[in-house]
């Protein structure tokens, strides 16, 4: 009954719950007497009993229906007695869970705040310890600037001797630099005048060596004029007329230095590397019969000039005096791996350089390459540059023509190098549009390579 209806004090919260027992006694007493409406006490047995009983049974029963809803009153008031009465045991019960719950938190929390009291403590104890510490500090901070005045005041001191001192080793130092540079500008001049005199000997040797090639032209022209007819009659049956002039020196202004001229043929090695008989028409003074030599291929040369025949012979390098129709003529066809022409179609009739392209595709064998450099057309600044400068250039051949014959006569792999962008010798045209500078004023020349089909 008292686990049903605890009584006494919450555990926990040490509230006394309250006493239920009386109410339901009350409820029970209370109970009973509604069952004992309309009924009859018993009675010891007996007639006159019996009959007694009798009576009271059938007035009980007459007033049954009198006393009816007075009963069903008492029936439904003691209902709500019995759940008001077990809704305050449950408030009773719920109390006492509350309470054991909260003895358990205060158990498990205990130890949180015995920890929390000493943190606080230890707080208590640090800022103690703080309070010391600072005052302490105080005293040294003010003993430590003091050390640091007279510290500052002494170096102060320290410093403006070592400035006096400085100042000297500085003016010193000064005068002692003062005279090594003028020791070393003595030095340079000396070494100026020198390199002057190096350069002045220099100039010396370079007007002796053109003294002497000049001196050496005169002799080859000697030498052709006592060569004989033969020479002179090749000369007469070519197409392009001779000219008292003297052409080396000519080709020298005009075309550029031998040096100039082999680092712009440099460009054609790689197509006829590995080769074993390489033909240069128009060779000239053997600038590209040079790079073969370099490289280790055999080469020789064709020129209508014989002085530049001479001159390539002076050189080591094999080079024959003919007209280029009457050499190739004789040749056997297909014996050439590879043909290079530079600067030499646009001296030709418009007629001889289709049958150049021709014979060249006759002469050489299947594979071989034919390499002919010409100037650009395509580029208007040639006409106000060099290719008038030459009297005897006949007109210039346009690449697509040029294609064209090399497709007429059986080459293929054709490839068509523009050379000498026009703006690296005329800064001028940097300026014009790209679009229009490259499409009027691309490369002065170009160079056209094929391959032997």
């Amino acid at each position: 009954m008292r686990a049903r209806y605890p009584d006494g004090e919450a555990p926990g919260i040490g509230v006394a719950l309250p006493d239920l027992l009386p109410i339901l006694h009350a409820r029970d007493a209370a109970a009973s007497k509604v069952a004992a409406i309309g009924s009859v006490n018993p009675r010891a047995g007996g007639p006159i009993n019996s009959l007694i009983q009798f009576i009271k049974q059938n007035i009980a029963r007459g007033l049954g229906w009198f006393v009816r809803d007075q009963i069903e009153f008492n029936r439904a008031l003691l209902t709500v007695f019995g759940a008001t009465l077990e809704s305050l045991n449950e408030v009773n019960r719920t109390f006492a869970a509350v309470g054991v719950r909260l003895n358990e938190l205060e158990h498990r929390n205990s130890d949180k705040v015995d920890r929390l009291l000493a943190d606080a403590q230890e707080m208590k104890d640090i800022r103690s310890h703080w309070v010391h510490w600072r005052e302490e500090w105080e005293k040294k901070l003010l003993s430590s600037e003091i050390h640091f005045l007279r510290s500052v005041s002494d170096l102060q001191a320290l410093t403006d001797t070592r400035l006096v001192s400085m100042d000297m080793s500085y003016r010193d130092a000064i005068r002692s630099q003062h005279a090594e540079f003028t020791g070393e500008v003595a030095q340079a001049v000396e070494k100026v005048h020198q390199h002057f005199w190096n350069d002045l000997a220099k100039v010396r040797l370079d007007y002796e060596k053109l003294i002497h090639d000049e001196l050496r032209v005169l002799r080859q022209k000697a030498f052709a004029s006592a060569a004989g007819p033969a020479v002179q009659a090749s000369r007469q049956k070519s197409a392009e007329p001779a000219l008292d002039i003297d052409y080396a020196r000519f080709a020298d202004r005009f075309r550029g230095s031998e040096e100039y001229v082999r680092d712009r043929q440099r460009f054609y090695v790689p197509y006829f590397a590995g080769m074993s008989n390489v033909l240069d028409i128009g060779c000239g003074r053997g600038e590209f019969l040079g790079l073969m030599r370099n490289e280790g291929v055999p080469a020789r040369g064709v020129d209508l000039d014989e002085e530049s025949v001479a001159l390539c012979r002076s050189k080591g390098l094999a080079a024959d005096a003919a007209d280029v129709f009457e050499f190739l003529s004789r040749e056997p066809d297909a014996s050439f791996d590879g043909i290079f022409a530079a600067q030499v179609i646009e001296h030709m009739t418009p007629d001889q350089v289709p049958r150049l392209v021709k014979m060249c595709s006759t002469k050489l064998k299947p594979g071989g390459i034919l390499a002919l450099e010409t100037p650009n057309p395509e580029c208007l600044a040639i006409f106000a540059t060099h290719f008038y400068l030459d009297p005897t250039h006949t007109r210039p051949i346009p690449p697509g023509l040029l294609v064209f014959y090399y497709e007429e006569f059986g080459f293929g792999a054709i490839e068509v190098h523009r050379l000498s962008p026009a703006f690296e010798s005329m800064p001028s045209l940097e300026g014009l549009p790209p679009a229009f500078r490259d499409a009027f004023f691309g490369g002065l020349d170009y160079g056209l390579i094929g391959r032997r089909l």
